[in-house]
């Protein structure tokens, strides 16, 4: 009885690695079975809650299951990235990301919750050019401007950001090293709660991205000095780029990404992007991300694994650059 008993369970212990691709085709065929949860980390009402939803949208009727979008901010992006690190990996539970969780937050950190490394990448929803915003108290009308007030001020003027280690508080700390300036930076949790304060005269200025700014420009509660990309954006095609607005060199672009929690089967995380990729074809989708100033991607997960180590390559030689440094 015992011989027999061995032998079953050794049988089974050799059996098991050959049913992993069966339990992984399984998964995938039963995407969506049951809600699906994307976790986004910052607060509702910024760029990455925005697009994310826009997405969402089109994604409900394909996937014919409730779609949740639960905003977990703080800690740069960390808290929301610890609760996807910890999901189950089939697929249920995804994470919608600017940069800061998935490549930035690394170099900063000392020690993650998570390894960001192990995230499944499954694709680039957006990008988004950033920009340079000012308040309604700030005197300066052009970048040129504000680089002399900040000068003639050092430490004084403020800017605001989605927080520690965001894209916007690298792009603020940029300016300042190729400005020879010195600010003070505000962080926020999340664009929308920093970008009210910038409206109210409560913070100078932000380098923020388009996406969030857009509709506080078009209801002239705040003006945008130059787009930080290498081209002007077509929504606001009268904003000069910072090259054309003297800053040689200050390129700074946000993304939003969805990416999956470690161990999630690589054949899943391709049947979600291709789903993604053919929603952010759809006109509806299209025009709206045009309206917000965003450009849809929608890569497959080896281009997107492929852009999340340059990205990460290049913040890190931001980061080094202007001596960016968390506890």
């Amino acid at each position: 009885m015992r011989r027999v008993a061995r032998r079953n369970l050794l049988l089974s212990a050799l059996a098991a690695p050959a049913l992993l691709p069966t339990l992984a085709r399984a998964q995938e065929a039963e995407f969506p079975s049951r809600p699906v949860r994307v976790v986004v980390p910052f607060p509702a009402g910024g760029a990455a809650d925005i697009l994310t939803r826009a997405l969402l949208d089109q994604l409900r009727p394909v996937w014919k299951q409730t779609v949740v979008v639960e905003n977990l901010p703080g800690a740069g992006g960390n808290i929301g990235a610890q609760a996807v690190a910890r999901a189950e990996p089939d697929g249920h539970t995804l994470f919608a990301s600017p940069p800061g969780p998935l490549v930035i937050n690394r170099f900063l950190y000392r020690q993650l919750p998570f390894d960001p490394t192990r995230f499944v990448p499954v694709t680039v929803m957006a990008k988004v050019p950033n920009l340079v915003v000012a308040g309604p108290k700030l005197a300066a009308r052009t970048v040129a401007e504000l680089v002399a007030e900040a000068r003639a001020r050092p430490n004084e003027l403020t800017y605001a950001s989605q927080g520690n280690g965001s894209t916007s508080h690298l792009t603020g700390a940029m300016f300042e090293a190729l400005t020879g300036t010195r600010l003070i930076h505000v962080p926020y949790r999340g664009e929308a709660p920093a970008l009210v304060d910038v409206v109210a005269g409560q913070v100078d200025l932000m380098f923020g991205n388009l996406t969030a700014a857009l509709p506080q420009y078009q209801g002239n509660r705040l003006r945008i000095l130059a787009v930080t990309d290498q081209a002007r954006a077509s929504v606001i095609p009268a904003v000069p780029t910072a090259a054309e607005a003297g800053v040689a060199n200050f390129i700074s672009a946000a993304w939003f990404a969805l990416a999956a929690p470690p161990g999630t089967p690589a054949a899943l995380a391709a049947r979600i992007s291709a789903q993604v990729a053919e929603a952010l074809r759809a006109p509806a989708l299209v025009a709206r991300y045009a309206e917000l100033g965003a450009a849809p991607v929608g890569q497959p997960p080896a281009a997107t694994a492929a852009f999340f180590a340059e990205e990460a390559e290049r913040w890190s030689n931001v980061i080094r650059f202007a001596q960016v440094t968390l506890d």
